[in-house]
């Protein structure tokens, strides 16, 4: 993939967007605390994720991967640009979905995984050879998602699960994604949110707020990143607002998808 600065062309918001809001940090130091944050416990994160979701993040990804396959097999936008990025990959789950999906159904797709820190992407290499991942996984790439390494208009899908929550300037990420993206092209953001059930919403409240962060950090060996969680989904947009931002951003046909009672919501939307 060629480095690319964003055109002339690309719809960057007038004014700064809000983005990742951590209690007590400064807005210029989001970044390098999210990045500490993920980097103390990336040996210990899938455990962390598989168990705290009950296995359900799981089943999340492969509805992602496949409504992906869907919208590009709908237009064929992926037939001579196969590339794909997942970004803020983490340890590479929802781009070794992608990559299995592209192998079972011959898809061809070459995909990048991009994550700003360091270990989170050597875990990701790891986990890749270690599973025998088939070769659709180009490359685990050191990247800012703010700002991506790959051409104007050179992609045909960009995919987050649970990164985008976390990237300091929301509808600058939404206008760095439609820069690389070709027109037609597919992105998928899966994301936290707060279910739409009142019963559900006060019980998975409790959860998220009261026992998340103790399990979480007895598994880890840290407990500030399962602080940090519960306190990120409190500030995320709601779906309608990501849904219009992503409309303005140069998207049609946005559409959102609750998951499992609304604990996680699936956001599509196709490059104008």
């Amino acid at each position: 993939m060629s480095a690319s600065k964003p055109s002339s062309g690309a719809r960057r918001p007038a004014s700064p967007a809000p983005g990742t809001r951590p209690s007590g940090v400064a807005p210029e130091d989001a970044p390098r605390y999210v990045r500490q944050l993920f980097d103390r416990i990336a040996p210990r994160y899938d455990r962390a994720n598989h168990f705290l979701s009950l296995g359900v993040d799981v089943y999340w990804r492969w509805r992602t991967a496949a409504a992906v396959d869907q919208m590009l097999a709908a237009t064929g936008a992926a037939q001579d640009a196969p590339a794909l990025w997942d970004v803020c990959c983490g340890t590479g789950d929802l781009a070794l979905a992608l990559a299995r999906r592209s192998s079972r159904r011959r898809r061809g797709w070459r995909v990048y995984g991009g994550d700003f820190t360091h270990r989170m992407l050597v875990l990701a290499n790891e986990k890749s050879r270690a599973a025998r991942a088939p070769g659709d996984v180009a490359g685990w790439v050191e990247a800012d998602s703010l700002r991506l390494p790959a051409a104007d208009a050179s992609v045909a899908g960009v995919t987050t699960g649970f990164g985008f929550r976390n990237l300091a300037d929301y509808r600058g990420a939404l206008a760095e994604f439609a820069r690389v993206l070709r027109p037609g092209g597919v992105l998928a953001i899966l994301e936290f949110s707060q279910p739409a059930i009142p019963g559900l919403r006060a019980a998975y409240g409790w959860y998220f707020h009261r026992l998340l962060p103790r399990i979480g950090g007895w598994i880890s060996g840290s407990g500030e990143p399962y602080r940090y969680l519960p306190s990120s989904v409190d500030r995320f947009p709601a779906p309608r607002e990501l849904a219009a931002w992503m409309a303005a951003a140069g998207f049609a046909e946005v559409k959102f998808r609750r998951l499992s009672g609304g604990i996680a919501t699936l956001h599509t939307g196709r490059r104008r």
